[in-house]
């Protein structure tokens, strides 16, 4: 009798056990995909700074799909290897007065194809250190500090070497540029490869929406990765984000650079903008928020358990956290397509570059609040932008 309730009691104990844990592990966040565009298969930038090739290129492999291609696979470390070689060379003319790091912008992928052109990823993994995934720690330290020594000026007077030092570092850790291959049983140079894509490089437009500068100009967005300086059309915060909604509903992927060191983006595949002021707090029991420490209130609010009231984002909030450093330049990602969740709240589906060993598989749902809240820019091709809007910006 003892010896059957004893196991009757482990089996109750056991489903117990098992339905608490069943219990925790609901996902309250409930998913509809609305519309999804082609993408390629997520990648994996791994430790290194590299986002902003993986994005880019990514996009661009996108774009090809939407244009009927066959599916490529563009090697993100031929424009690192160039973008690094431009970076060095800028770095020294302006006497190690700009930023020199891993970071760069969507515009040094589209000058890499202009000015270099593109090789396949399977001539360039850019893995020739002993290493499986990406892992630029080494190599960066190196870089960083050779063109700091260059600056310093050693002999009074740079010498014809430099330039040669410091791409062989690059060389030798992820690899040479290759000068000719063969596709398909033809040959190529990374120029001629390029062209045989269909691209039009001209067609791809920078935007923003910032007020430190005039709408319907355009202007440097003053972030440190974006040492080529390269200039946004500014945008209200509006328009910009009909870009998003117009450029997804006609079939485009939008490449999106955003802030993502807010607490808000998790690396579970999802991103939300909490809101966290008391007074916005939604409930009748608003109390207990008043009640509790600011960094215990948001431990709470920011379990992100399931849907909940978000920031209500305007022109003026997005502008203060630029300015005070707040809202920074962190990671670029892919945008592809929209879903909502089960309080019909739009989310952007997010192809991101940091592998599949996330929640869902390298793709985030990010809210549309955060969107509108962190963009720092983005890029998509002419046709994506309302024709009103090409007219305000003078783009015929």
């Amino acid at each position: 009798m003892k010896k059957n309730l004893l196991i009757l009691g482990l089996l109750l104990f056991t489903a117990v056990a098992f339905a608490q844990k069943d219990t925790t592990a609901v996902d309250s966040f409930k998913f509809t995909i609305v519309k999804q565009n082609k993408i390629t298969p997520v990648k994996n930038q791994a430790s290194s700074g590299t986002c902003w090739s993986f994005s880019g290129l990514g996009f661009f492999e996108s774009e090809l799909l939407r244009m009927g291609k066959p599916e490529v696979d563009l090697a993100e470390m031929f424009v690192v290897h160039h973008s690094y070689t431009d970076k060095a060379d800028k770095y020294v003319r302006m006497n190690g007065t700009i930023n020199f790091a891993e970071g760069g912008s969507f515009y040094d992928v589209v000058y890499v194809l202009k000015n270099y052109g593109i090789v396949p990823e399977s001539e360039m993994t850019g893995l020739n250190y002993g290493e499986e995934k990406h892992k630029h720690a080494e190599m960066d330290a190196l870089t960083n500090a050779y063109v700091k020594v260059i600056v310093s000026n050693p002999n009074k007077k740079l010498s014809t070497a430099w330039k040669r030092g410091f791409e062989g570092i690059l060389d030798a850790y992820i690899g040479q540029c290759p000068k000719e291959f063969t596709v398909g049983g033809k040959k190529y140079t990374p120029l001629t490869y390029e062209q045989s894509l269909g691209l039009n490089l001209d067609d791809y437009i920078s935007l923003t929406s910032f007020t430190h500068h005039p709408f319907y100009t355009k202007f440097a967005v003053e972030i440190p990765d974006n040492w080529r300086w390269s200039e946004s059309y500014n945008i209200p915060l509006d328009e910009l984000m009909s870009i998003f909604d117009n450029a997804i509903d006609k079939g485009y992927c939008v490449a999106w650079a955003s802030d993502v060191s807010e607490k808000g983006f998790t690396r579970k595949g999802m991103a939300v903008d909490p809101e966290t002021k008391v007074t916005n707090l939604p409930g009748s029991d608003q109390g207990k928020w008043l009640n509790i420490p600011q960094k215990d209130m948001e431990e709470k609010i920011y379990k992100i358990s399931g849907p909940q009231q978000e920031v209500k984002v305007t022109q003026e909030i997005r502008q203060e956290g630029f300015d005070n450093y707040q809202t920074t330049d962190d990671h670029g990602m892919l945008i592809f397509g929209t879903a909502k969740d089960q309080n019909g709240t739009k989310y952007y589906l997010v192809k991101n570059s940091w592998g599949t060993d996330s929640k869902y598989k390298g793709i985030w749902y990010v809210s549309e609040t955060f969107v509108k809240h962190k963009t720092i820019d983005i890029m998509v091709h002419r046709d994506a932008i309302p024709k009103d809007i090409l007219k305000k910006l003078g783009i015929k």
